[in-house]
């Protein structure tokens, strides 16, 4: 099997996903523009994952961190809605670094947590990936990750979006319904809670 094969298989899992981030990690620091030359042929849900289950780790607490990893979320989640098949990244963000080594310990932390979703996913409620039901999934991740810059100074707020949202992609990548329906069942309660505080 080739590399390229292998690759593509290593999507469908999100512990190939967490491996393949981690080998990213390898590098002192990790751009989004390496991580999305390791991801952008591989769709938008492991787009999604990665800042959304980012944002969700300890990493969380660097300043600023999850008003990007939302305005990441935010432009996929757009492409994705619109069509597009090529993800563009603004050059400033594509630029952002974090310390190779804080996202390995940050990766290594959640591995245990993807291996037991992959290992308690099926294909179940697939209704949600067909019109008119699959815009609800961008649609939830658009609101979410704009919301995100703007609860940063609400605690483990942009943590619980961020859930919201790699349920959603975990959801994409196994195809199964349950894990979106379970993310989208809150989403509704977060908008209303941002409106109320903004």
């Amino acid at each position: 099997m080739s590399d390229t094969n292998d690759d593509q298989q290593s999507y469908r899992s999100l512990t190939g996903i967490i491996d393949r981030t981690t080998d990213e990690a390898r590098r002192e620091e990790v751009s989004v523009g390496n991580l999305l030359s390791a991801f952008g042929q591989a769709g938008f849900a492991p787009l999604l994952f990665i800042p959304a289950l980012a944002v969700v780790t300890p990493l969380s607490g660097i300043p600023a961190f999850s008003s990007l990893c939302g305005i990441m979320i935010f432009l996929i989640a757009t492409q994705w809605l619109t069509g597009r098949e090529d993800i563009w990244m603004p050059s400033w963000l594509t630029r952002r670094c974090i310390s190779g080594e804080k996202l390995k310990a940050a990766m290594t932390k959640m591995r245990p947590i993807a291996a037991w979703l992959d290992n308690h996913s099926r294909k179940r409620l697939r209704f949600l990936f067909h019109r008119p039901f699959r815009y609800l999934l961008p649609l939830a991740c658009m609101t979410l990750g704009a919301l995100m810059p703007l609860m940063e100074l609400v605690p483990f707020s942009s943590s619980f979006f961020g859930a919201a949202v790699c349920l959603i992609a975990v959801a994409l990548i196994t195809r199964d319904g349950l894990y979106a329906l379970i993310a989208l069942l809150p989403v509704g309660g977060a908008v209303w809670a941002a409106v109320a505080i903004f």
